[in-house]
């Protein structure tokens, strides 16, 4: 699933990243590779963006960034 599917206060694992130039490479350099975890903070109530955290830090994601990263439920937590 899209991470902009995500639902908030959930854990995923990054399972891959679609796209390239600029921006894909700026999400790779962020830590949005995969297998990371990434921790769904929140989302803007219409649209727009999505707060996570990961590898120790948080972040705002726009929405054509979020839909780049693809996204599954962590289990066994």
């Amino acid at each position: 699933m899209k991470l902009t599917c995500a639902k908030p206060d959930t854990l995923y694992s990054v399972t891959s990243v679609s796209g390239d130039g600029p921006q894909y490479r700026r999400l790779l350099d962020m830590g949005f590779c995969p297998g990371s975890e990434v921790y769904v903070a929140g989302t803007a109530p219409f649209g727009g963006t999505v707060l996570v955290s990961l590898r120790g830090y948080s972040v705002a994601l726009r929405e054509s960034a979020a839909d780049m990263i693809n996204v599954e439920p962590c289990h066994g937590l």
